[in-house]
Formats: structure tokens, sequence, C-alpha cells
């Protein structure tokens, strides 16, 4: 199998996978929306998700970490690009597959550890506002700060460069490199859902944007896949 036809499978199911068990996610956990919800109401439902939920979360962040192999490989397939441009997008693009699996890894693996220890019948309310404490803390610094703000400047960071390589290149059409570079400046925008003035509720709008602009993006890296191949 040529560089080029595993590059194009890798864009065409890595968004699948994802976006699956994101889809999965959603309709067992209620997630995202479930983050809003008190610390008791998230575990509690957690638990009851058993080993399955908890699979589910490693399948999520194993597809995030997939992204990696998928930009230097497309850098590669790519190679008639500017030099110079290639290897910062596979940086960038590395970087984002990482920041986003140090944002989902805490869900099989921390998680689960903090929703039995809320659960004991002899833990003291000192010991469930601590898991509380705990909980939201590594949301808010591993979950928006890393997974998502860092996740989504550096996804989109990676985007809009992708997108000026595929401007260059005469593997695909030129044309596909226009979407990657608007939804790029989409979703680098998003990453300031919670910066400044907007840290302690989020920005509404870069709130509602995320989930489409994610659709688009997905659908791009799809459609450059198939492009590949052909």
């Amino acid at each position: 199998m040529s560089t080029t036809t595993l590059t194009g499978l890798l864009l065409i199911a890595v968004p699948i996978a994802f976006n699956t068990w994101f889809a999965l996610l959603g309709q067992s956990f209620d997630y995202p929306g479930i983050l809003r919800r008190p610390t008791a109401e998230v575990l509690t439902r957690f638990r009851q998700g058993g080993s399955t939920l908890i699979l589910l979360w490693w399948l999520l962040a194993l597809s995030a970490l997939l992204f990696a192999p998928l930009v230097v490989l497309l850098s590669r397939s790519i190679g008639d690009a500017d030099a110079t441009l290639l290897a910062v997008a596979t940086t960038t693009g590395v970087l984002a597959s990482v920041v986003q699996f140090l944002g989902l890894v805490r869900w099989p693996f921390l998680v689960p550890y903090l929703a039995r220890t809320a659960a004991e019948p002899d833990a003291s309310e000192a010991r469930r506002d601590a898991v509380d404490v705990v909980f939201q803390s590594f949301n808010r610094y591993l979950g928006v700060g890393v997974g998502e703000h860092l996740g989504y400047l550096l996804t989109g960071a990676w985007s809009v460069l992708a997108g000026a390589a595929l401007r260059q290149t005469g593997e695909v059409p030129s044309w596909l490199g226009v979407p990657g570079i608007v939804v790029g400046v989409v979703l680098m925008l998003c990453s300031l859902e919670f910066v400044g003035g907007f840290e302690p509720t989020g920005w509404k709008l870069a709130g509602d944007v995320v989930p489409f602009a994610y659709i688009v993006w997905s659908l791009w890296l799809i459609a450059t896949g198939v492009a590949l191949i052909a």
C-alpha cells in the first residue's frame, strides 16, 4: 500500500471514528451537555454507564491520538508543497493531536476513580467535596484549557496550514485547500470560548459554532482523503 493511499484511508477513517464515538457518548452520556451539571450528577451518570462508557472514552481518546500519524503522512503525501510550510504544519498537527488526547484521557482513567470514591458508603462530606474540587479542576485544566482551548487553536492552525499546502500541491484539486483554511480560522476563533471575560460561563456563540465547525472539518478531511485515493 502506498503512502498516499494509506493517508487517504486515515483521512477518511479517523474523522468517522471520532464522530462515531462522540455521537455514542452523546447518546449514552448526554455529552457534552452533561458537563454543565453538578459534579455529583455527572459522576452518578458515569457510574451508571459502566465499563461500556469507559471504553467509549478510551476509543475517543485513541481516535484523537491517531490524528498525529495522519498529519505526518499527509505532509509526506503532498511533498511537492513548500517544505517549510509542511514542516510547520506537521509540528502543529502533532501538537494538536497530543493536547486533544491529554484533554480526553482523564475520562477513562481519572474519572472512574473519582466516581467510585464519591459513591463509597462511608465517604465523608469533606471527601465528596474534595472529589468535586478535583473533578472540576481537571475539567477546567485538562478539558477546557488543554483539550478545548489548545485543541481548537492548534487544530485550526493546522487546518489553515494544511489548506495552504493543498493549494500548492498537484496531488489533489487545489480548491480543497479553501475549506480547510476557512474552517481553520473558525476553529481558532472558537478557541477563545473561555478566554478573558468569557472564562466564567463561556462565549455562547463559539459554543454554538464549534459542533458545526467540526462537522465541516470532518467532511473536509474525508473529501481530501477521497481525492488522494482517487
